[in-house]
């Protein structure tokens, strides 16, 4: 499907306020419009705080465990020098970096999906599994919610919760994702302004527990919203949170840089159920490659990054939530 046919497509459904599942790629070339009446559970299964449509027959395993098989340290540092050479000249202020880690499974994607925990869950056919905590954008009661997610710290370190939210790259991170998302609202909306600023939730791992720092920004939607969501969505990709700011320009960095195809990970996906929307954005991302499994991570560079760090939260974010 290309993308002008799922904007029409969307815009169709709501309008009829006929409840549909989007699975939306990080460039928009491959986007998904399906009603949900005719979603197989048994290829596609979903789970958001307020819907969901799983296959209940598959079973859980609590011994899920990665075997990360690791990613060059070489490539990663020479990957940050180019991005910090464009911020260095002023062509971005954050950019996000991702890689392509090469990982090993004791469990099928269908038992990962059924195992893990997460805010929202995707299962795409024998692809790809998704286990987000982070929202894209909500719609609930004619109003329009963000929620970019930027700043993630191992909760185990002293003084984590200090440390994340004195940090000045971290700051200047969540500054520069917290204005792009009010600006890309306010292409949508009207009356738009940040709600929650910097708060923190708390994520159980295999690997131990995390930290990570939000955001809530909320505008107001025309009254015949619905009939435009089409247009809503795809004028707000690709999200703010998982490219960076200037958008288009960062967007060109970011594929002269990366060394794989993002794919699916980082676009999104929601459910529109004929009355609100709710969609997450695609991180913590497993997909099966013919060269096997693979974990797709990242983070934002700024001018306060260093290869080190970045390096360490990409691997960092390299885990299964189960708690």
């Amino acid at each position: 499907m290309k993308r002008n046919e799922a904007i029409q497509k969307m815009n169709k459904y709501g309008k009829e306020k006929t409840p549909f599942l989007f699975i939306i790629d990080f460039l928009q070339e491959k986007p998904q419009i399906l009603p949900l009446d005719k979603v197989d559970v048994s290829k596609i299964e979903f789970k958001l705080p307020s819907i969901s449509l799983e296959n209940k027959q598959l079973t859980a395993n609590s011994y899920v465990f990665i075997e990360n098989n690791g990613y060059s340290h070489n490539s990663y540092v020479s990957q940050f020098k180019k991005v910090n050479s464009h911020i260095r000249r002023g062509d971005s202020f954050l950019v996000n970096l991702t890689c392509k880690t090469s990982i090993a499974l004791n469990t099928d994607l269908k038992t990962l999906y059924n195992t893990a925990k997460a805010k929202y869950k995707l299962r795409y056919k024998n692809e790809f599994v998704v286990f987000s905590p982070e929202t894209f954008v909500k719609i609930e009661n004619g109003n329009i919610f963000s929620y970019p997610m930027k700043g993630t710290i191992d909760a185990n370190i002293p003084k984590a919760e200090e440390l994340i939210l004195n940090s000045a790259k971290e700051k200047a991170e969540h500054y520069t994702i917290v204005d792009l998302i009010r600006n890309d609202l306010s292409m949508v909306a009207k009356n738009v302004e940040v709600t929650k600023f910097r708060y923190i939730d708390k994520l159980s791992t295999n690997s131990g527990s995390l930290l990570q720092v939000s955001s809530e920004i909320k505008g107001e939607l025309a009254e015949n919203y619905n009939a435009e969501i089409g247009d809503i969505i795809f004028n707000l990709l690709p999200a703010g949170s998982i490219s960076g700011a200037p958008k288009n320009k960062t967007v060109d960095i970011i594929l002269n840089t990366e060394t794989y195809d993002r794919g699916y990970y980082t676009g999104i996906f929601g459910v529109f159920d004929g009355v609100n929307l709710d969609s997450a954005v695609m991180i913590r991302f497993i997909e099966k490659t013919d060269d096997g499994y693979v974990y797709k991570s990242g983070g934002g560079i700024t001018a306060f990054s260093n290869a080190e760090d970045e390096y360490n939260e990409m691997l960092k974010k390299i885990y299964v939530p189960i708690n």
